[in-house]
């Protein structure tokens, strides 16, 4: 082990390029990886992204969201996770299996460059955000505790979206607050996947069992990440919340909302940064993790098939 000139993060990504007949085999596995990894972390990080939440609408400290959460009973504690489970599953299959089809795309023979995982990524998020964020919209507002006696279910939701114009559906309804979420999961992709591969690389050349590199370096990357975008995701949750043709403040003002709200302090907006660490390493790591394996296993068994 001691003797590799390169790590085996790099030699997986040889082989992987040279069985480029293969690759459509792999891109539907990694879907499958994707969807299971993300809805378990979805699921077993949900009670801290709603102390999150809590924490964005309202400015509060983490002990005064989870008394909150807890005086509104265990009933309500999982309440609106349907929606994040379905779209992080979503997510799982739509992050990886996108972003490896149009890196194939932009650098068919590879090595593939900064730029090269910078661009697929960038273009990754912008699919994604498309996809998804109707059901992020979904998702704060069911978890908005103010928004319980008015719209207690999903179903009442959509039936207040589906009430609006063809215009309104979109721009008020499932699309609020779309432009900051494409500018967060675009920068977002791009960020994880440019840097992603080279901390791995870095970390496998210590002799590290194969499986540490992979959850460090999603660890890493998720939380840097999580953490330079943290004042666009506090502005979209701020955004989605709102519900209604009479309460739809504009993009700035929203903006300038969460400015006052806060204080004027940057510190304030970051308030709750220390669940969110938690949660994207946990998240990150476990989903960085367990694609690697998956890549791994299924490169191995074709080469014994071969």
């Amino acid at each position: 082990m001691g003797e590799q000139s390169h790590s085996p993060g790099k030699e997986l990504q040889q082989r992987m390029q040279a069985e480029a007949p293969g690759k459509k085999s792999w891109q539907s596995q990694a879907y499958a990886l994707g969807a299971v990894s993300n809805f378990m972390s979805t699921f077993l990080t949900f009670p801290i992204y709603k102390v999150v939440f809590r924490q964005q609408i309202h400015a509060m400290a983490v002990s005064e969201a989870v008394r909150q959460l807890w005086h509104e009973g265990p009933q309500f504690f999982y309440r609106g996770i349907y929606p994040p489970l379905l779209s992080k599953t979503l997510q799982g299959t739509l992050l990886f299996g996108t972003y490896d089809s149009l890196l194939g795309s932009l650098s068919p023979v590879g090595p593939h460059s900064l730029g090269h995982r910078w661009a697929a990524g960038l273009m990754s998020g912008v699919v994604e955000a498309v996809a998804l964020s109707p059901f992020e919209r979904v998702q704060n507002v069911l978890q908005d505790g103010r928004k319980q006696a008015r719209f207690p279910s999903t179903f009442s939701i959509l039936k207040e979206f589906n009430s609006y114009g063809l215009w309104g559906r979109l721009s008020l309804g499932y699309y609020r607050g779309f432009w900051p979420v494409l500018v967060r999961n675009s920068l977002g992709s791009a960020l994880y996947f440019s840097f992603k591969d080279p901390i791995q690389d870095g970390l496998a050349e210590q002799g590290l069992p194969h499986w540490v590199p992979a959850l460090v370096s999603g660890s890493i990357n998720g939380t840097i990440t999580c953490l330079v975008l943290y004042p666009l995701i506090v502005l979209v949750a701020n955004m989605q919340s709102h519900i209604g043709w009479q309460s739809m403040p504009s993009l700035w003002a929203s903006a300038q909302d969460v400015w006052d709200t806060r204080g004027r302090k940057v510190f304030l907006i970051y308030r709750g940064g220390s669940l969110v660490i938690l949660r994207s390493s946990v998240t990150w790591g476990l989903t960085t993790a367990i694609h690697d394996f998956l890549q791994r296993r299924s490169h191995s068994r074709k080469e014994l098939k071969d």
